[in-house]
């Protein structure tokens, strides 16, 4: 796996809208960019709308495109997800992108673009807070962010005891992202295999039986069995059906999982949330999970079990 070169004070950075446009400003958002020292170029998509996007599928590949091959800008930054960056993906260049990798920082529809450097390409990303949620972000969620993009520490311990966890072990490369459009790039380019990896999963605005369906599709395309661990963030404003589906999102994926021996945990504070924490996808990781404790812990080394 390839680790693209981390920031230095100084360095240029883009924004740039993939997928829906912008309704608000993202100024919070540049002032606290700069002052972390970077220097901040606007993409025309940031200001462009088209229908929900931002920009023509066109212009959102162009102004994407520009940014990779730009060797001045140094990480691109999804200004918001929504949908759209699937219509662009096959559009897009890499080669010299490969040549010399540069962190591309979102969630949620960005998933596409992590799950294509991660499975095609062999490089790794980061799954962060966007421009656009900046402004409603926890300081640890920012400052995780900030972190991520300068090569420091990222290790993370929590606890939690809403959910029971299963307790485990787990070593191997995390991927992942939104669950939603996991599901919708399966068998697709931008999918890859998901054996002895570590699975992150989160999701906003689902019915719970919808979640229930991609899951068993994520399970029937064996996509579940070889895991070496499974990290649960958030699953957040949820939808119930009439009557009931019967099960909470918790219940819905251990119920996928029951045969397997991985660790799962839950709570991770990651996703559609406030306290969106930084992950690196694409790196290896130790995941130990202890009833109510989990950690994280990138690796350089290899595993001491």
């Amino acid at each position: 796996m390839k680790i693209p070169e981390f920031l230095q004070p100084g360095d240029k950075v883009a924004i740039v809208c993939p997928a829906s446009y912008i309704k608000s400003s993202i100024d919070v958002a540049v002032k606290a960019l700069q002052d972390w020292g970077l220097q901040v170029d606007i993409g025309e998509t940031v200001t462009t709308q088209y229908h929900q996007f931002a920009g023509s599928d066109e212009l959102r590949a162009e102004d994407l495109q520009r940014a990779l091959d730009d060797d001045n800008i140094k990480a691109i930054f999804a200004a918001r997800g929504g949908y759209g960056t699937v219509r662009i993906i096959d559009r897009l260049d890499f080669s010299n992108f490969e040549k010399k990798p540069k962190w591309i920082i979102g969630f949620s529809d960005i998933t596409v673009l992590h799950s294509h450097l991660q499975h095609k390409l062999g490089i790794a990303s980061i799954h962060g807070q966007m421009p656009k949620s900046f402004d409603n972000s926890t300081a640890e969620a920012l400052a995780s962010l900030r972190r991520a993009i300068f090569g420091e520490s990222l290790d993370y311990r929590y606890q939690q005891s809403e959910f029971p966890n299963r307790s485990g072990e787990g070593y191997g490369q995390l991927i992942g992202g939104n669950l939603a459009i996991l599901h919708s790039i399966l068998a697709s380019v931008s999918d890859g295999t998901y054996d002895n990896k570590i699975l992150f999963i989160e999701d906003v605005g689902e019915s719970y039986y919808n979640i229930d369906r991609m899951l068993w599709t994520l399970k029937r395309a064996g996509k579940l069995a070889r895991l070496q661990g499974l990290i649960v963030g958030g699953f957040s404003s949820l939808k119930d059906s009439d009557p009931s589906f019967g099960q909470r999102f918790e219940e819905i994926i251990l119920d996928k999982v029951k045969e397997y021996k991985f660790p799962v945990c839950f709570g991770y504070p990651a996703g559609h949330i406030e306290d969106n924490q930084s992950l690196i996808l694409g790196k290896t990781i130790q995941l130990s999970v202890k009833n109510e404790e989990t950690s994280l812990i990138y690796q350089t080394l290899n595993p001491l079990f």
